[in-house]
């Protein structure tokens, strides 16, 4: 997922590029629910299967975050 995530531009790329990969980092239902979309474009473009699995995985929690009010996504760093 690194990988992937590493490739964003923190300025231009929503809020998957403020994954920080050395710290923590945390989205609210809210968060969750636009980074979703992101991760739905991600996908469309990638080939390497390793990669596209991982961006599945990344769908469903944001999705069950996003469907549950008052829940949080915690990403943990290096």
């Amino acid at each position: 997922m690194e990988r992937v995530l590493s490739t964003l531009d923190r300025h231009n790329s929503g809020k998957l590029g403020w994954v920080d990969p050395y710290g923590d980092t945390l989205f609210n239902e809210q968060e969750a629910q636009v980074a979703r979309q992101e991760v739905a474009a991600l996908s469309q473009r990638r080939t390497d299967e390793q990669q596209k699995a991982a961006l599945l995985d990344l769908a469903e929690l944001l999705e069950e975050c996003a469907a549950t009010p008052g829940s949080y996504l915690w990403f943990m760093g290096d």
